[in-house]
């Protein structure tokens, strides 16, 4: 895990993501999506560096996305390190972020506390 890379805005984990090798972020201006991305103009209008840090219940761009929503509640919940501690331990016992392509155990859920429960108890 990087953790240098940190969380996108969206609230997918670059800290983990496999192709963060031509991805530098969506904070950076060599971010092909940089003029697409809801989440990312949502956010800097309104002047956050995350989704999770807007108080509105908002499910659009990749929030639509089980993932990145459920990453983005729980840093609203526990906040941005322990979501690092626990994808941390997550990844060291197993449980993957990415496996064939942009899919991984994350992925699995549909029901976002589900999801939440995942992260935090790593089973």
């Amino acid at each position: 895990m990087k953790r240098e890379l940190g969380i996108a805005r969206c609230g997918l984990a670059c800290c983990l993501c496999s192709e963060n090798t031509y991805c530098h972020g969506c904070n950076m201006e060599e971010c092909p999506d940089k003029d697409e991305c809801e989440n990312r103009i949502c956010s800097i209008a309104k002047g956050y560096h995350h989704c999770y840090s807007c108080k509105e219940d908002c499910r659009k761009g990749l929030l639509s996305k089980i993932k990145p929503y459920g990453f983005t509640l729980f840093v609203k919940r526990y906040g941005e390190q322990m979501l690092f501690d626990c994808l941390e331990r997550n990844e060291k016992n197993g449980i993957v972020y990415h496996r064939e392509g942009i899919f991984g155990d994350y992925d699995e859920f549909d029901d976002v506390e589900k999801l939440i429960s995942f992260i935090k108890e790593g089973k």
